[in-house]
């Protein structure tokens, strides 16, 4: 332990589409929606996180909101930059701080990142103070959380569904065999809604009411066990131009999502395709494992579960299962050494 470790301070980082998560001292320090709102007269960034948020789609002129990341990776550089940097400062125990510690820091990334795309995520972080940065792909971090022993010789197959990409790999050895990245997720699904709603119902609803739909009554499945009770969804009236309300179903919801669904489970089953037989049988006896927002989705494992004909779990808050599992690589760095993109 060198003389200036005590001013390096170490964080995990989901850098996500949809939302941010920040590790500090093994507690989940930062937990904000991933948009930033900026004054367009100066350039300035005036709110991040949920309070940027409640501002979407309800700005005038003057005022834009921005989700700085689009598909996993940074679309504006210099607004993820400053969210980056507003989340780490706001993080409780590094505000008491007379002066910024320089970061260790463990970030992940999806997994079919571009090396471009890859150098923009590390200056980003550099540029915050980030000392020593290190990469890992988001499926490894999910497995990591999930609670798999990566190392073992042992094929398991991890679905990570964010806002921005769904992730699938098999992993074996502490390596990915295989994987595939789609850009089919969260955000897909919400735009999906709104355009349901167009087409069928001539109502205009915004993202932050779709995005509401989908978590009330969204469903991957016609058919549910315990369905989710009609809604009531308000916006505009294309037609008349007036305010209005209809009451809407899961299944409607259901119609909406199914092609989005339908290629998401094609990829699964390519990814299945192209994994070496010895993991296939693993994967047989171990099942998959589904991480990540989009997994929520009711009815998705039974649905995934039915064309895979395999066991589908489910993880444990699986928000956070990829930001538990950078944590755990920040805290054991030198075992994690090979999973790791220096």
């Amino acid at each position: 332990m060198g003389f200036f470790d005590f001013l390096t301070e170490e964080i995990a980082i989901d850098l996500g589409t949809a939302n941010t998560l920040i590790i500090h001292n093994d507690k989940v320090v930062v937990d904000s929606p991933s948009i930033v709102a900026i004054d367009r007269t100066n350039n300035k960034i005036i709110a991040v996180g949920q309070e940027a948020n409640q501002m979407q789609g309800k700005t005038h002129e003057n005022i834009k909101t921005i989700r700085p990341l689009k598909d996993g990776v940074i679309a504006d550089f210099n607004a993820s930059e400053q969210m980056i940097s507003m989340f780490i400062r706001n993080i409780p125990s590094l505000k008491k701080r007379f002066f910024t510690p320089s970061l260790r820091m463990v970030i992940c990334i999806p997994s079919g990142i571009t090396e471009v795309e890859m150098r923009a995520v590390r200056e980003s972080a550099e540029r915050v103070n980030g000392k020593e940065v290190y990469l890992i792909h988001e499926p490894m971090a999910a497995a990591i959380g999930i609670g798999i022993d990566i190392m073992q010789p042992k094929g398991n197959m991890i679905i990570d569904i964010g806002g921005g990409t769904t992730e699938i790999a098999v992993i074996a050895l502490s390596g990915i065999v295989c994987d595939k990245s789609v850009k089919i997720a969260g955000d897909v699904f919400t735009n999906d809604i709104i355009y349901y709603m167009r087409t069928q119902h001539n109502l205009f609803i915004g993202e932050r009411t779709a995005e509401r739909v989908k978590i009330s009554i969204g469903s991957a499945a016609e058919e549910l066990e315990n369905p989710p009770d009609d809604m009531s969804v308000q916006g505009r009236d294309l037609l008349t131009g007036k305010p209005k309300e209809i009451m809407i179903s899961y299944r409607e919801i259901h119609k909406a999502l199914d092609k989005s669904i339908i290629r998401i489970e094609d990829s699964v089953m390519e990814t299945l395709a192209q994994t070496p037989p010895e993991l296939a049988a693993d994967i047989y006896n171990t099942g998959v494992y589904l991480a990540g927002g989009g997994s929520m989705l009711r009815g998705l494992d039974k649905r995934l579960s039915q064309k895979t004909e395999l066991p589908i779990f489910i993880a444990e808050d699986p928000l956070r299962a990829v930001v538990r599992g950078t944590g755990t690589v920040l805290k054991n760095i030198e075992r994690y050494k090979s999973v790791l993109i220096k």
